[in-house]
């Protein structure tokens, strides 16, 4: 076994201490962008939520355009990479469709920043997502995977026929998001707390019944 020369065991915390510094802007990105807006979001604020200097965000993104484009690359490509480890091909239909559902739901309750930056986006009708040709190329695949489900599903008869995938999963999205983006004032105006976890649980269930019922045969 080769002992670690000081040499290289400073380049390994310049390493971890880079690593650390660019995804401590990143956060602060994503919280500031979300929460103001892109054009409303202030440099002067990210970086002294990351506790680091301008200096520093501009060497690891460039301009206030790069940091909301890796902040938008992280949350879109965030998601497809967790619904890829669901391997969802490799369950049957309805157990398929089912995590699907779970998954998509707890998603959006645990990364609002998804919520947040994706409604900032489409205030900004796409303008910058376009920038970003591989968040589409992810998406479609995705669909095309839940095609693949509902095909074998029709096949052994356990799912209806001639279901749209892409109408699904944009059901199935809307039903885990809209509470979400509208808590505050879905809160107010029906006197009841959105954001409890008890009112969520019951809500992923009615979610999960609502799209079987649709989808079962």
């Amino acid at each position: 076994m080769v002992a670690e020369t000081p040499l290289r065991s400073k380049e390994k915390k310049e390493r971890r201490n880079s690593s650390a510094t660019k995804e401590r802007i990143l956060q602060a990105g994503l919280e500031e962008f979300g929460f103001q807006g892109y054009r409303g979001a202030r440099i002067a604020t990210i970086v002294e939520k990351a506790g680091c200097n301008i200096r520093m965000l501009y060497h690891y993104f460039g301009a206030k355009r790069e940091l909301y484009l890796a902040c938008l690359d992280r949350v879109y490509f965030h998601i497809r990479q967790e619904e890829q480890k669901l391997d969802l091909l490799s369950l049957e239909p309805v157990e398929a469709i089912c995590a699907l559902v779970e998954f998509t739901f707890d998603h959006m309750r645990n990364n609002i920043d998804f919520v947040y930056i994706a409604g900032v986006e489409n205030a900004h009708k796409g303008e910058f997502l376009k920038k970003l040709p591989p968040v589409s190329q992810a998406a479609r695949y995705h669909i095309e995977t839940i095609g693949e489900i509902l095909r074998e599903g029709e096949k052994v008869g356990l799912i209806r026929e001639n279901i749209d995938a892409f109408q699904l999963y944009i059901s199935i999205l809307s039903l885990s998001y809209v509470h979400l983006s509208n808590r505050y004032t879905l809160s107010v105006s029906y006197g009841c707390d959105i954001g409890d976890e008890r009112w969520l649980e019951e809500r992923k269930d009615h979610v999960r019944a609502l799209i079987l019922s649709y989808v079962v045969k």
